[in-house]
């Protein structure tokens, strides 16, 4: 296990190999602006340590920019202005930690229920001197009644049916999960329909961020709570009906 003094030791052979494929794509300037250096140093992170503890697969160096770290980045501009923010089953930190980057206006908790997961995570944090950004080691569910955030977060953690029941019970009034999904979000927010109206969702929909600067676009379910989280909205007796 690597132990964080100052900064994780990032500079073994493992990093002098992998990074020589990686290369800042130049959307990245414009994303992450004065924090250009800091997500460079995530990337590194993820590239060495992060390769090394499992949390990614040697694979995806070559693509960590588009893939990985644009594709969550470009998703910020969905998230209101100092707000609240929960990432669940936040693994390697995406999208937690890219948003954190950055959005340093947000105050991030990461709920992650894997130790050596968790531990990752804590060390990124520290490394990067990100002060707003916490990490709770813990199922989403276990946290309902202790949490209330304006949004909640979650990359390929569950069907949107499944997640809606852990995130949406952490939502404030008026709060909403941001979901980022496949190609196929359409039919999966038809689907779980039902159970989002019967968690207390007063809406959902698709939307597309990113266009010209990841392809395709990152596509996000957004649900949005009413003022009582956590239970079935009535339906609207038809008119003319008694």
């Amino acid at each position: 296990m690597f132990h964080v003094k100052h900064r994780l030791d990032s500079s073994p052979a493992s990093a002098r190999r992998h990074s020589s494929t990686i290369h800042t794509p130049v959307e990245a300037v414009d994303v992450f602006a004065e924090q250009l250096a800091t997500a460079e140093r995530y990337v590194l992170l993820l590239a060495t340590i992060g390769i090394e503890r499992g949390l990614l697969g040697p694979g995806e160096i070559p693509k960590i920019w588009q893939r990985h770290i644009l594709n969550c980045a470009v998703v910020h501009p969905a998230i209101p202005a100092d707000s609240t923010v929960v990432d669940i089953g936040s693994g390697a930190g995406l999208p937690g930690v890219v948003l954190a980057i950055a959005r340093a206006d947000l105050a991030v908790t990461l709920v992650e229920p894997m130790q050596r997961r968790a531990e990752f995570l804590r060390e990124v944090i520290a490394d990067l001197e990100l002060p707003h950004v916490s990490v709770r080691r813990a199922r989403a569910e276990q946290l309902a009644g202790q949490l209330s955030v304006d949004v909640v977060t979650a990359r390929a953690v569950a069907p949107l049916a499944r997640l809606s029941q852990w995130a949406l019970p952490l939502l404030s009034p008026g709060g909403r999960l941001l979901a980022l999904k496949g190609r196929s979000v359409a039919d999966e927010i038809s689907r779980a329909a039902p159970a989002l109206r019967t968690m207390g969702a007063v809406s959902w929909r698709v939307a597309e961020y990113g266009s010209g600067i990841v392809d395709p676009p990152t596509r996000v379910a957004i649900v949005k709570v009413g003022a009582r989280v956590g239970e079935a909205v009535p339906r609207r007796r038809p008119k003319g009906r008694r």
